[in-house]
């Protein structure tokens, strides 16, 4: 274990369409976009008052030709890249970037041995998101991760990253391990549904209202492939495709119409994974995975 108490510092969607991406995520989140480009790469920040959210880049072209789709990445800062990368190779990972210097910092991307992806920064040259300050508005508040065994999933990160497993939770369905990252529980492990054709890193932004977040993203062109689902605290999630096909989440109260006219729970999805497929509609009145909301 390299990095004790490693946490989440940034995160950066990887868009076919950027101009498009700008506008749905600032109608979506309020977000505004900065330009942060540099003359090897074109890069832009998501900004919302005046704080940098997250990242916005272009997938790039050799990603595309391997099968890689719009997705969000989140990074974990670390203080020595080229050794996490090692320890990651020998615990069975893949190296799909390697330590490369970028505009954000020395970066690089990475799966677990079960193909989840994120990515490792060192030296992040943009003000780091605070793992203490999950709970704000507009920015990430919560990390998931669908695995295809969680508990071998948990172990990989608990060795390369230094994560504790927080009190297991216990009003979930299906077994759902919380995790803490910098002294802070900051996301949850379980394991992923058919419906999920590979495991994936899921992020939430938090919103102040879920029912008007939810309009936004339908009139933007995105996809409600499950939700809103109710959590024990009274806090709603939603899960969601963006008009590119990337997978996020939201998280927040709902309003008194929202709950006035929610329907019976439907979940519908169509989506791509690196070349798999999964189409469907179903009903059902437990959610999987996050159970409770962070901070709680």
């Amino acid at each position: 274990m390299l990095d004790e108490g490693a946490s989440f510092v940034w995160y950066e969607l990887l868009a076919t369409d950027v101009a498009e991406a700008s506008a749905f995520y600032g109608s979506i989140l309020g977000w505004e976009t900065k330009d942060a480009s540099t003359p090897e790469l074109p890069y832009s920040l998501f900004i919302s008052g005046d704080l940098p959210r997250s990242g916005l880049m272009e997938l790039p072209e050799e990603g595309r030709r391997q099968g890689a789709t719009p997705r969000w990445i989140g990074y974990v800062g670390v203080s020595d890249l080229d050794a996490t990368v090692d320890r990651i190779q020998k615990l069975g990972g893949a190296i799909y970037v390697p330590p490369t210097s970028t505009n954000i910092g020395r970066i690089s991307i990475v799966a677990d041995p079960q193909r989840a992806t994120l990515g490792l920064v060192n030296g992040l040259s943009i003000a780091a998101l605070s793992i203490a300050d999950l709970d704000a508005f507009w920015r990430v508040g919560w990390h998931e991760l669908l695995a295809a065994d969680w508990r071998k999933a948990f172990r990989f990160y608990s060795e390369v990253f230094g994560w504790k497993q927080a009190a297991e939770d216990l009003a979930s369905v299906e077994p759902y391990q919380l995790f803490s990252a910098g002294g802070q529980t900051a996301g949850g492990i379980f394991n992923k549904r058919p419906l999920e054709p590979i495991p994936f890193w899921l992020y939430y932004f938090n919103v102040d209202d879920v029912d008007a977040a939810i309009d936004r993203v339908k009139i933007g062109g995105g996809q409600i492939y499950e939700g809103p689902l109710g959590l024990p605290d009274g806090s709603w999630i939603v899960r969601c495709f963006d008009p590119q096909g990337a997978t996020f989440a939201l998280q927040g109260p709902r309003s008194q119409d929202g709950l006035a006219k929610a329907p019976a729970v439907e979940y519908r999805w169509t989506a791509n994974w690196e070349g798999f497929s999964s189409k469907g509609r179903w009903r059902n009145d437990q959610p999987g995975g996050k159970g409770r909301t962070p901070g709680k």
